[in-house]
């Protein structure tokens, strides 16, 4: 099981806006929508921007290259829902005003 790290306080992260964080060796984008965040890798798969500084409207973000959306909360490509393209997503949570994301210890394949 992948242990939780701590990337911020809950003040760090205003509403609506995102952050990234180095964890276990990959980039990691953190949004927070109201009281909920959501922690996606902080690399569009189609040429790498990251996603930090993309506009987020309600769980989906965009791309601030090419303007590719993605639902933070699933992964999917919304542009192109039957696409298998997504973002690998990451278990968060809130503990003492911490936000705590889990990252795998390996690349996926």
């Amino acid at each position: 099981m992948d242990e939780y790290q701590t990337v911020a306080r809950v003040d760090d992260i205003p509403e609506r806006g995102s952050q990234s964080f180095a964890v276990n060796g990959r980039m990691v984008a953190v949004f927070r929508q109201g009281e909920t965040f959501y922690a996606v890798q902080d690399a569009c798969p189609h040429m790498g921007a990251s996603l930090v500084g993309g506009e987020l409207d309600d769980t989906a973000v965009m791309c601030p290259w090419h303007a590719w959306r993605f639902c933070v909360k699933e992964g999917t490509w919304l542009d192109n829902p039957r696409s298998k393209l997504r973002l690998e997503r990451y278990p968060v949570r809130v503990q003492n005003g911490e936000i705590q994301v889990a990252v795998p210890a390996t690349l996926p394949e």
